[in-house]
């Protein structure tokens, strides 16, 4: 079965100029269809809010963590490796301008003849939002009509919006991204907002869960919620992390694929360190590669 793979979180993992050539080009040479970065734009000293991804709700990573902003780390990474998609896994929305973040994603979607894909989420450290001024509260309904916003800028000239958080008389942001206002946006979360939001404007879908038990329930609920919102399922796409799937990646990604996943995202994590890019070598060809169309 076809089953396309993204390198998650390659920004962690290519911290460096020269590291960072090196795993986009190494993830194009093996199979990888995509890269991908992750996003905090600041690391509080003391965090109480609780992560939603480990068990006791302590963030993976400390202050000294490398965290590259992900577009400029995707930028600096698209022309060593042409044919990969470069993708946000998360980007956090509602902490961005809406208007700025529409003209880097345009002017990175143009250089790079149209292979960006936004991965969104609404952000779970409210420390963060704290630090940077912005309100945590209504970070969801932020989110959808920033969504809005973005694909109104991209639609042509003189586009004009009028929302809540979002306000701007006609105007024109060039250049035009090369897939036009169509870059797709997946939609991360587990929670039942994050559902019905990917149901409502996704074109793909990214959860946090890797258990595949968990995971299979997580897309039975969207495809439940789409059908509810009169819209095909098939039309949100399923990105899933390939985590507890690495204890036997063959039968990993078999199943991934009968469940319908579309692109399974392997962490870089598993990669890092000595010998890192030998196992990214050996996982492409054992693994990816059998799978490509």
């Amino acid at each position: 079965m076809t089953l396309r793979f993204g390198l998650a979180f390659a920004s962690s993992m290519g911290t460096d100029a020269a590291s960072a050539l090196e795993v986009a080009r190494v993830a194009e040479e093996v199979g990888f269809d995509s890269v991908w970065g992750g996003e905090h734009v600041i690391f509080p000293s003391s965090i109480e809010s609780a992560y939603p991804y480990t068990p006791d709700g302590k963030v993976p990573a400390t202050p000294e963590t490398p965290i590259p902003d992900p577009l400029i780390w995707l930028a600096y990474v698209a022309a060593a490796a042409p044919t990969l998609r470069l993708g946000t896994c998360i980007l956090i929305l509602p902490q961005r301008n809406p208007l700025v973040l529409a003209k880097e994603l345009a002017t990175l979607d143009h250089l790079s003849n149209g292979r960006v894909e936004l991965g969104i989420g609404v952000g779970w450290m409210r420390e963060e939002f704290e630090a940077l001024g912005i309100p945590w509260e209504r970070r969801g309904a932020r989110t959808d009509e920033y969504v809005a916003a973005l694909r109104t800028i991209w639609s042509g000239s003189h586009v004009e919006f009028h929302g809540e958080f979002v306000d701007f008389e006609p105007l024109t942001c060039t250049p035009q991204p090369a897939q036009g206002a169509d870059i797709p946006i997946l939609v991360g979360g587990d929670t039942p907002a994050a559902i019905r939001r990917a149901a409502r404007l996704a074109d793909g879908y990214f959860p946090g869960e890797g258990d595949p038990v968990q995971l299979a329930e997580l897309i039975a609920a969207l495809r439940a919620e789409c059908t509810a919102q009169e819209r095909d399922p098939d039309e949100v796409e399923i990105n899933a992390i390939f985590a507890a799937q690495m204890q036997d990646p063959a039968v990993g990604a078999e199943r991934m694929a009968e469940m319908g996943v579309a692109r399974a995202m392997v962490p870089a994590f598993f990669f890092a360190g000595d010998g890192g890019l030998d196992r990214l070598r050996e996982f492409g060809q054992a693994i990816v590669q059998p799978h490509r169309g």
